[in-house]
């Protein structure tokens, strides 16, 4: 197999806002800008492990059609009623609705740090999956490329990772699993999952 062209963490970075790309509403466009050919490169340069992950999450995307993806994505995500994977970190890091909004503005602490202006035109509430790790790949990105930026500070990598994204992706991954009607949906929760888990262990390794 041919070396990722950016490396590791080159692949990191992309890894992570394609699968933040994927908690969106899905579209036909995912497999006319060949998204999976991307996950599937970048993931397989980071965890061989990974790639077979990536490639059941393609082949689920091309054997089902969209209007189905959009019906299990709506009843996964979204309701009528009870949605079975809200993909919020406020729902999972706290059992108490009264605290929820506590949890989201966690997340909007983090971003603040990072040096993130979260303004109006955002698509989704800040802390939303797609936007949680839409925030990682700025803090990688920051850190790969040497950035005179408040997001590349690797103390605040760790705590992001390990204290708050790695604290509720697992618990939703496992409900996007159980809920899932379609093998992409399920794909998609356990590579997020994955995914996630070795960033905490490399925030673990930075914090030694």
């Amino acid at each position: 197999m041919t070396a990722y062209p950016t490396g590791i963490d080159g692949a990191r970075e992309d890894l992570c806002r394609y699968l933040a790309a994927c908690y969106y509403e899905p579209s036909a466009a995912f497999a006319e800008e060949r998204l999976f050919d991307s996950i599937r490169a970048a993931a397989a340069a980071i965890e061989p492990d990974l790639a077979e992950v990536a490639e059941r999450l393609g082949a689920a995307f091309a054997a089902t059609d969209v209007g189905t993806l959009l019906v299990d994505y709506t009843r996964l995500f979204i309701g009528p009623g009870q949605p079975r994977a809200l993909p919020y970190a406020s729902f999972w890091l706290t059992d108490d609705p009264s605290q929820r909004h506590e949890a989201t503005q966690v997340a909007l602490d983090f971003y603040e740090q990072g040096g993130l202006d979260v303004g109006d035109d955002l698509p989704e509430l800040p802390d939303h999956a797609a936007v949680e790790l839409e925030f990682l790949y700025r803090l990688i990105h920051a850190a790969n490329a040497g950035l005179d930026d408040p997001a590349n500070d690797a103390p605040l990598y760790s705590r992001f990772v390990s204290a708050h994204l790695g604290a509720w992706i697992p618990a939703f991954a496992k409900a996007v699993d159980a809920g899932a009607e379609t093998g992409f949906y399920k794909a998609l929760g356990e590579i997020t999952e994955r995914f996630v888990r070795a960033e905490q262990n490399r925030a673990m390794t930075l914090m030694n």
